[in-house]
Protein backbone atom coordinates (compact mmCIF):
# COMPACT_ATOMS: atom_id res chain seq x y z
CA UNK A 1 0.00 0.00 0.00
CA UNK A 2 1.26 3.47 -0.90
CA UNK A 3 2.35 5.88 1.76
CA UNK A 4 -0.21 8.60 2.55
CA UNK A 5 1.43 12.00 2.09
CA UNK A 6 -1.47 14.38 2.83
CA UNK A 7 -5.04 15.34 2.05
CA UNK A 8 -5.83 18.11 -0.38
CA UNK A 9 -9.21 19.81 -0.71
CA UNK A 10 -9.67 21.16 -4.24
CA UNK A 11 -12.22 22.72 -6.56
CA UNK A 12 -12.41 20.91 -9.87
CA UNK A 13 -12.52 22.81 -13.17
CA UNK A 14 -15.55 22.91 -15.49
CA UNK A 15 -17.87 23.38 -12.51
CA UNK A 16 -17.47 19.72 -11.55
CA UNK A 17 -17.52 20.39 -7.81
CA UNK A 18 -14.87 19.70 -5.24
CA UNK A 19 -12.81 16.79 -4.04
CA UNK A 20 -10.75 15.80 -1.03
CA UNK A 21 -7.80 13.96 -2.49
CA UNK A 22 -5.63 11.72 -0.38
CA UNK A 23 -2.26 12.25 -2.00
CA UNK A 24 -0.08 9.17 -2.09
CA UNK A 25 3.13 8.51 -3.96
CA UNK A 26 1.10 6.76 -6.67
CA UNK A 27 -1.32 9.70 -6.98
CA UNK A 28 1.61 12.12 -7.25
CA UNK A 29 3.28 10.03 -9.99
CA UNK A 30 0.09 9.93 -12.05
CA UNK A 31 -0.48 13.67 -11.57
CA UNK A 32 3.12 14.33 -12.70
CA UNK A 33 2.67 12.24 -15.88
CA UNK A 34 -0.61 14.01 -16.71
CA UNK A 35 0.91 17.40 -15.86
CA UNK A 36 3.73 16.89 -18.38
CA UNK A 37 1.22 15.99 -21.11
CA UNK A 38 -1.02 18.98 -20.39
CA UNK A 39 1.74 21.54 -19.92
CA UNK A 40 3.22 20.80 -23.33
CA UNK A 41 0.03 21.08 -25.40
CA UNK A 42 -1.93 23.94 -26.89
CA UNK A 43 -4.73 23.22 -24.44
CA UNK A 44 -2.85 25.12 -21.71
CA UNK A 45 -1.06 27.66 -23.90
CA UNK A 46 -2.47 30.93 -25.19
CA UNK A 47 -3.99 30.49 -28.64
CA UNK A 48 -4.94 33.73 -30.28
CA UNK A 49 -7.27 33.99 -33.26
CA UNK A 50 -5.42 33.24 -36.46
CA UNK A 51 -2.55 31.43 -34.77
CA UNK A 52 -2.06 27.85 -35.78
CA UNK A 53 -4.75 25.60 -37.13
CA UNK A 54 -8.11 24.91 -35.53
CA UNK A 55 -7.95 21.30 -36.76
CA UNK A 56 -4.47 20.77 -35.27
CA UNK A 57 -5.59 22.34 -31.99
CA UNK A 58 -8.58 19.99 -31.81
CA UNK A 59 -6.40 16.99 -32.65
CA UNK A 60 -3.99 17.96 -29.86
CA UNK A 61 -6.83 18.25 -27.36
CA UNK A 62 -8.33 14.96 -28.55
CA UNK A 63 -4.99 13.21 -28.06
CA UNK A 64 -5.36 13.85 -24.32
CA UNK A 65 -7.89 11.02 -24.24
CA UNK A 66 -5.35 8.43 -25.44
CA UNK A 67 -2.63 9.93 -23.30
CA UNK A 68 -4.75 9.93 -20.14
CA UNK A 69 -5.90 6.36 -20.79
CA UNK A 70 -2.31 5.27 -21.23
CA UNK A 71 -1.11 7.02 -18.05
CA UNK A 72 -3.96 5.58 -16.00
CA UNK A 73 -3.54 2.10 -17.45
CA UNK A 74 0.19 2.13 -16.63
CA UNK A 75 -0.47 3.42 -13.10
CA UNK A 76 -2.97 0.67 -12.41
CA UNK A 77 -5.06 0.71 -9.22
CA UNK A 78 -2.79 3.33 -7.58
CA UNK A 79 -4.58 5.90 -9.74
CA UNK A 80 -8.01 4.99 -8.38
CA UNK A 81 -7.96 4.60 -4.62
CA UNK A 82 -11.45 6.09 -4.38
CA UNK A 83 -13.75 8.54 -6.18
CA UNK A 84 -11.63 11.48 -5.02
CA UNK A 85 -8.42 10.17 -6.53
CA UNK A 86 -6.58 11.23 -9.65
CA UNK A 87 -7.89 8.42 -11.89
CA UNK A 88 -11.61 9.05 -11.48
CA UNK A 89 -11.04 12.82 -11.50
CA UNK A 90 -9.04 12.64 -14.75
CA UNK A 91 -11.78 10.54 -16.36
CA UNK A 92 -14.44 12.98 -15.17
CA UNK A 93 -12.46 15.92 -16.62
CA UNK A 94 -12.22 14.09 -19.96
CA UNK A 95 -15.85 13.01 -20.15
CA UNK A 96 -17.64 15.97 -18.59
CA UNK A 97 -15.21 18.83 -19.20
CA UNK A 98 -13.36 18.20 -22.45
CA UNK A 99 -15.62 15.84 -24.44
CA UNK A 100 -18.62 18.20 -24.75
CA UNK A 101 -16.44 20.94 -26.26
CA UNK A 102 -14.70 18.54 -28.63
CA UNK A 103 -17.99 17.08 -29.84
CA UNK A 104 -19.31 20.56 -30.55
CA UNK A 105 -16.18 21.82 -32.31
CA UNK A 106 -15.28 18.61 -34.16
CA UNK A 107 -18.82 18.27 -35.51
CA UNK A 108 -19.07 21.86 -36.70
CA UNK A 109 -15.57 21.97 -38.20
CA UNK A 110 -16.00 18.52 -39.76
CA UNK A 111 -19.23 19.61 -41.45
CA UNK A 112 -17.48 22.71 -42.78
CA UNK A 113 -14.50 20.69 -44.04
CA UNK A 114 -16.79 18.20 -45.80
CA UNK A 115 -18.73 21.05 -47.43
CA UNK A 116 -15.50 22.72 -48.55
CA UNK A 117 -14.25 19.44 -50.00
CA UNK A 118 -17.44 18.93 -52.02
CA UNK A 119 -17.50 22.56 -53.17
CA UNK A 120 -13.88 22.52 -54.30
CA UNK A 121 -14.19 19.14 -56.02
CA UNK A 122 -17.22 20.44 -57.89
CA UNK A 123 -15.39 23.61 -58.94
CA UNK A 124 -11.91 22.16 -59.55
CA UNK A 125 -12.48 18.48 -60.25
CA UNK A 126 -12.17 15.39 -58.12
CA UNK A 127 -8.38 15.26 -58.39
CA UNK A 128 -7.88 18.79 -57.09
CA UNK A 129 -5.89 19.37 -53.95
CA UNK A 130 -8.37 20.50 -51.31
CA UNK A 131 -7.39 23.48 -49.20
CA UNK A 132 -9.64 24.29 -46.26
CA UNK A 133 -9.59 27.97 -45.40
CA UNK A 134 -10.54 27.76 -41.72
CA UNK A 135 -11.33 31.49 -41.33
CA UNK A 136 -14.31 30.89 -43.67
CA UNK A 137 -15.78 28.47 -41.09
CA UNK A 138 -18.91 30.08 -39.61
CA UNK A 139 -17.79 29.20 -36.06
CA UNK A 140 -14.19 30.36 -36.49
CA UNK A 141 -14.49 33.47 -34.30
CA UNK A 142 -16.68 31.67 -31.77
CA UNK A 143 -14.12 28.84 -31.51
CA UNK A 144 -11.37 31.26 -30.50
CA UNK A 145 -13.65 33.03 -28.02
CA UNK A 146 -14.68 29.75 -26.40
CA UNK A 147 -11.15 28.39 -26.58
CA UNK A 148 -9.99 31.20 -24.29
CA UNK A 149 -12.46 30.11 -21.57
CA UNK A 150 -11.71 26.44 -22.20
CA UNK A 151 -7.97 27.03 -21.83
CA UNK A 152 -8.58 28.86 -18.57
CA UNK A 153 -10.39 25.77 -17.23
CA UNK A 154 -7.59 23.54 -18.50
CA UNK A 155 -5.01 25.75 -16.78
CA UNK A 156 -6.97 25.25 -13.55
CA UNK A 157 -6.71 21.50 -14.15
CA UNK A 158 -2.98 21.88 -14.83
CA UNK A 159 -2.59 23.76 -11.53
CA UNK A 160 -4.48 20.97 -9.75
CA UNK A 161 -2.20 18.35 -11.27
CA UNK A 162 0.84 20.38 -10.24
CA UNK A 163 -0.40 20.62 -6.68
CA UNK A 164 -1.06 16.88 -6.46
CA UNK A 165 2.35 16.15 -8.01
CA UNK A 166 4.04 18.45 -5.52
CA UNK A 167 5.24 20.95 -8.12
CA UNK A 168 5.86 24.39 -6.63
Amino acid sequence: MALKLCNLNVNLPFGLGGASIEITEGQARVAWALYIEMATRIVTQNLKKGEGSVRESLNSIYSLFDTTRSVLREAGPDAASGPDSIGPIAIMILNQGIRPKLVKWHTSLGDFEAGETLRQQKELGSNAKIVVDEPRWKDYDKFYEEMEDFQSEMKDYLDLLAEIAGIK
